[in-house]
């Protein structure tokens, strides 16, 4: 894909002409047991990788078509908030739900800008703020590692968004042979934030990188995420 074509760039591209979709992603938050941050961000990831490699998602899939406008116009995600019975209303909607060590996120098909349905319209995009109680275990550095930019605060919602973003990126960039792999393996991955002295190298290795399109919280042009797959390094 050509670096003025990317759908992350704030920059105006074909893509902005093309119908928008945006690919909606619920997280569950009960109140007396809401998900960790860490866990939560890389459950997201994994949903949007289980999205894409899906049946329903390829070739002739009842989804397929709508995850090739989606691709086709900017990569929109927007991550929304449900407990209780705002969450079974959400299940009850054709998706996927994936599931972590203390978080569960359910991803969609894509869907037109203004065409949300009703049940998950309705649900609020703010207060997704949460907090990792315990610091997240070592990295094993044979799997993928989605490194957050250490110089932005963004709330949980955004940086689901973001670290989805790094993994479809990645995604993209395997061969056939590596995505059934990583698939097979179960989509391990962690979301961790860079040391800001490893950033500018980060940012610079060639890795896919995210630079956000400044729809919300963050300028335009920022660099979110880089995702570092062993496969691409």
């Amino acid at each position: 894909m050509p670096p003025s074509d990317s759908p992350f760039h704030d920059e105006r591209t074909s893509r902005d002409e093309a119908p928008q979709f945006v690919l909606p992603m619920v997280v569950r938050i009960e109140r007396s047991a809401p998900p960790a941050r860490t866990d939560a961000l890389e459950t997201a990831a994994r949903a949007v990788l289980v999205l894409l490699s899906d049946e329903r998602a390829l070739g002739d899939g009842e989804w397929a078509q709508a995850v090739r406008d989606w691709q086709d116009a900017r990569i929109r995600k927007v991550v929304r908030r449900a407990r209780g019975a705002e969450w079974r209303r959400a299940e009850a909607l054709p998706g996927i739900t994936v599931t972590g060590k203390s978080a569960e996120v359910r991803v969609f098909p894509p869907v037109p800008l203004d065409g949300w349905p009703k049940d998950l319209a309705r649900l609020q995009v703010s207060g997704t703020d949460l907090d990792d109680p315990e610091p997240p275990a070592g990295l094993d550095h044979t799997e993928p590692v989605l490194w957050l930019n250490p110089g932005l605060d963004m709330s949980a919602g955004k940086a689901m968004a973001q670290a989805g973003h790094g993994a479809q990126l990645a995604w993209w960039e395997l061969s056939d042979e590596e995505r059934t792999a990583w698939r097979e393996a179960g989509f391990p991955l962690a979301v961790r934030t860079a040391d800001p002295a490893d950033w500018t190298q980060l940012t610079d290795s060639g890795l896919p990188l995210v630079r956000d399109a400044g729809f919300t919280e963050i300028a335009p042009g920022s660099c979110t995420v880089v995702a570092d797959h062993p496969a691409l390094r």
